[in-house]
């Protein structure tokens, strides 16, 4: 293999162990954020486990992070609770960090 090739196969390999990080990281978040929501809705126990749930699959919706802040936003808004957008995106963003440094401990 010439050099350039093993510079490409590297390449692509470390680009697809990214990307499988990335989406480990955000599912996680995801499940962090659910339960932490969950908590704020009144959620305990497996209703607060499913809840977390709903928030994972809401994050196929479409390409970003806007799908999980919208069905948070609208389910805090329908019960009431009082959370701001700034808040819900700082918890959004502390709860990705925390998520890559599980991600990172485990590894």
């Amino acid at each position: 293999m010439s050099t350039f090739d093993d510079r490409e196969d590297k390449f692509e390999k470390k680009f697809a162990h990214d990307a499988t990080l990335k989406f480990k990281a955000e599912a996680r978040r995801n499940k962090l954020l659910g339960m932490w929501a969950a908590e704020l809705l009144g959620k305990q126990g497996e209703a607060a486990t499913e809840y977390a749930k709903e928030v994972i699959k809401a994050d196929l919706e479409e390409a970003g992070d806007e799908d999980v802040f919208r069905k948070i936003r609208g389910d805090f808004d329908a019960a009431g609770v009082d959370q701001s957008d700034h808040q819900i995106r700082r918890h959004m963003d502390e709860f990705l960090e925390e998520a890559v440094k599980q991600i990172q401990s485990e590894g």
